[in-house]
């Protein structure tokens, strides 16, 4: 009875302490448990509608072989150094002498895709076909059929392929990624490692992921296995939409860990109709060059929270040149969207219609100033961006400033630093070690351009506008620097580290 008695009182007891830690606890919706514990019951059926609308893709490729042996590298001054070399000159030159050197020889990949329309499309990645003799596309019937490339694009890696069936073939659709959501469910399905048909399901982990693989970066994130292979295969979501085009991965061993990206829908989408009508991509160019703006280049420029886009350079003969946009100018607004990271503003810019006038909204020199811009084609700005050409008078003097050494342009300064003739400014000759300026990369031939947004022709004008802004309690001094080529960014540097 005595244990009976006690069993009671520490039920009692343990009792009284879950419900307090209970009412302690902030309540989670039940919903959400039921979530993280069961996840999707089973994706079978979902996987079984969509499977046969999932190809393998592969491709060959003539390249010619390199026979040659390279050579093995050993310490310096080892004593197998002599026979070594005298061993590998001699096969190789035995390769040649035997017709073995260059001859060709086939190379093939494997990828994945999936048809958008039954007549025949199929989207994949342009990495999966790229320098491809023949592509071949195989489906879950084992059927085989030669593909024609409709149209590329190497800045969001995508390719567009057709196919001559005898049949309508099956089809997906594609869903609106930008509903997705940190944690709903997606499902992969792709062709690793040859293994045609392979289903995954994982979760979506991040969303606008950049990985630098080019200037539209704004890739979902999923722990969904994804391996060699799956490249241009669909991310599904749970009502069997694509949301995604599986691009890359992160790996050191080369197989999955769980961080793999997918193109998200809005952005293929625009690019996939204009590869099937045109051929190729049609993006708006606005003409300038971008960089972030930091929170000392905000205080630089008095404009507190850091946002927007900096204009580093402007295309000559390029829409914003046309309109007025200049170097320092901050874009805010673009098209009546606000413009919150640097990165921004190209995908902005690319999915704007060629051709169209758009409102930019930009911070110059403390004042806001909406500008009209008719926008160009990109792929012919390109070219254009090349051509930019002038003519510079130098003079000499030499001062210091913020651990700068510097000076006019000399000739012999364009000469040793190879700067061409229309860039202007005044050339930093020589860093301060241990300066902000050496923090920043600043290097001996870069040339100011200007400082606080006001042009300098000489080394007094750096010194006197330092001196106005150390008057205004700036902390900051904020340069527009160029480098031999003309190429322009901006740099913010802090004035305590001024030399009189």
């Amino acid at each position: 009875m005595a244990m009976i008695d006690m069993n009671a009182r520490l039920g009692r007891i343990l009792m009284a302490g879950l419900i307090a830690v209970a009412i302690a606890a902030p309540s989670v919706p039940m919903i959400a448990s039921k979530a993280l514990a069961k996840g999707p019951e089973s994706v079978a059926d979902l996987a079984e509608a969509l499977s046969d609308a999932v190809v393998n893709i592969s491709t060959s490729q003539t390249v010619k072989s390199q026979r040659s042996i390279p050579m093995p590298r050993v310490p310096e001054g080892s004593p197998f150094q002599e026979f070594l070399d005298e061993f590998f000159n001699r096969r190789n030159k035995d390769n040649k002498n035997n017709n073995n050197q260059g001859r060709p020889r086939k190379v093939q990949s494997l990828g994945s895709g999936f048809v958008i329309d039954p007549s025949g499309i199929i989207i994949t990645n342009n990495h999966v076909i790229e320098g491809a003799d023949e592509v071949t596309v195989t489906f879950t019937n084992d059927e085989k059929l030669v593909a024609k490339i409709i149209g590329r694009d190497k800045k969001t890696d995508i390719a567009v392929l057709k196919v001559e069936p005898k049949k309508p073939l099956t089809s997906v659709q594609f869903g609106d990624s930008k509903k997705l959501r940190v944690g709903d469910w997606v499902m992969a399905i792709g062709n690793p490692f040859g293994l045609g048909g392979t289903v995954t399901v994982g979760i979506v982990s991040a969303r606008n992921r950049n990985i630098n693989s080019g200037p539209y970066d704004n890739f979902i994130q999923t722990d969904a296995a994804i391996n060699r292979g799956n490249s241009g295969g669909p991310l599904f979501d749970m009502e069997g939409r694509v949301v995604g085009i599986n691009t890359a991965i992160i790996s050191p061993s080369g197989g999955s860990i769980g961080i793999g990206f997918a193109i998200p829908t809005e952005i293929a989408t625009a690019v996939i109709d204009q590869l099937r009508n045109f051929g190729e991509t049609k993006r708006g160019w606005l003409g300038v060059r971008i960089q972030q703006v930091t929170d000392e280049i905000a205080e630089g420029l008095a404009m507190g929270e850091a946002r927007g886009a900096l204009v580093a350079g402007v295309t000559a003969s390029g829409p914003a040149d046309k309109s007025g946009v200049q170097p320092g100018d901050v874009i805010l607004e673009f098209d009546g969207k606000p413009v919150k990271r640097m990165r921004d503003l190209p995908r902005m810019v690319a999915d704007t219609p060629v051709g169209k006038a758009v409102d930019v909204l930009v911070l110059r020199k403390g004042n806001q100033e909406t500008i009209s811009v008719t926008l160009g084609r990109l792929e012919e700005g390109e070219k254009l961006a090349a051509k930019e050409t002038g003519k510079s008078t130098p003079k000499v003097a030499v001062t210091k400033s913020l651990g700068l050494t510097l000076s006019e342009i000399t000739e012999e300064l364009r000469t040793k630093h190879n700067i061409n003739a229309d860039v202007k400014g005044v050339i930093i000759t020589s860093v301060e070690p241990g300066s902000a300026a050496a923090e920043k990369r600043i290097q001996p031939g870069d040339i100011i351009v200007e400082v606080a947004q006001e042009p300098v022709t000489n080394a007094d004008d750096v010194a006197n506008q330092v001196d106005k802004l150390e008057k205004d309690g700036r902390k900051t001094a904020l340069l527009l620097l160029s480098n031999g080529k003309g190429e322009l960014r901006f740099v913010a540097v802090r004035m305590e580290d001024k030399k009189e």
